[in-house]
């Protein structure tokens, strides 16, 4: 295990303190369900970590008012069962419960989960250097473009990186124009849910709108009416513990059958959360059928780019989409 200093602050400002005071190498920790892992792969090897479970005033789940808000430290199963986002906000609950297991939702944060990096298996398996990946090293190539890249993303990809944003959570989150507050030495701000992503261009070891120090606060997500009629639909190889190969976040609002506002993001097969604007432009006005759903679907996937063993993510994310608008219109 490689060595490391610990500190346990018991406020915001202090934990950013600690963090700038430890200088380069250092990292916050929550649950620790990813941090973790990274760090017995080799992955991360941080000098120093901020332990942030000690700051009481940033679990609070609050639903009054014209607009949610989740502190980063409250735990992913605590929202997932949180009887007004269940009843309100399907596509958060859902997002969230058919993420990991009962036992890591217990330990993982709403917080902590947005920065999740990706299970490519160039990225996880191995010894360093074992397998090119510009993720682990850059500038050192990128094993997955031609090699095992049944996972691997079809839309946001580069030519120095195809590997899939894992969270289930963020994709709901960016359906529903989230925004995220950071605390960090330089003061507090407020990002867009769709500008913390980086796309991996030529820098994909580069993965979040985030400045050295920075560590998220908060989540607030506008309240909409779109919330009760909305769903997330997760497909993966088994029906537990596993990761998307397509799932999709809707939310709608219908006079009829007639859709009058729609919300559509992508996982699973994108470098980054995945917003279907022109998708979302389509519905405006029609009626919601399998066929016009259909329709829909394509139009998400429309620029999907296939390599040699994920083509098919293509038709299933298509078919995705699909099926969560049909199931987010028989939702009142």
């Amino acid at each position: 295990m490689h060595r490391f200093t610990y500190a346990r602050p018991e406020t915001p400002d202090a934990a950013v303190a600690a963090f700038s005071a430890a200088g380069a190498g250092a990292r916050y920790i929550a649950g620790g369900t990813t941090l973790f892992d990274l760090m017995k792969l080799n992955i991360e090897q941080p000098a120093h970590l901020v332990d942030v479970t000690a700051i009481r005033s940033l679990d609070a789940i609050e639903t009054g008012g014209r607009r949610l808000r989740f502190e980063a430290m409250a735990p992913m199963s605590a929202i997932a069962t949180h009887p007004v986002v269940l009843r309100d906000y399907p596509v958060l609950a859902e997002s969230l419960s058919k993420a990991a297991s009962q036992q890591l939702r217990n330990m993982a944060t709403v917080g902590g989960n947005l920065l999740q990096r990706t299970r490519c298996l160039y990225f996880r398996n191995g010894p360093a250097g074992a397998y090119p990946c510009n993720k682990r090293e850059p500038g050192s190539g990128c094993a997955a473009i031609e090699g095992l890249d049944r996972g691997q993303a079809v839309l946001g990809q580069s030519a120095h990186c195809n590997a899939v944003s894992p969270g289930d959570w963020p994709v709901a989150l960016t359906a529903l124009d989230a925004q995220v507050e950071v605390l960090g030495p330089t003061g507090r701000r407020t990002v867009l849910i769709d500008q913390l992503y980086r796309l991996p261009g030529d820098t994909p070891h580069l993965e979040f709108n985030l400045q050295p120090g920075e560590m998220i606060t908060a989540i607030v997500v506008p309240k909409t009416r779109a919330g009760r009629r909305s769903t997330y639909h997760k497909i993966r190889d088994r029906e537990s513990y596993a990761f998307a190969l397509a799932s999709a976040a809707v939310a709608l609002e219908m006079d009829g059958d007639r859709v009058t506002a729609a919300r559509i993001a992508l996982g699973g097969v994108a470098t980054r959360p995945w917003r279907a604007s022109a998708a979302e432009a389509g519905l405006i006005g029609r009626r919601l059928t399998p066929e016009t759903a259909m329709e829909a679907g394509h139009a998400a996937l429309a620029g999907a780019v296939a390599g040699h063993h994920n083509g098919f993510k293509i038709e299933l994310g298509a078919r995705t989409v699909a099926d969560a608008l049909m199931i987010a219109a028989r939702r009142t």
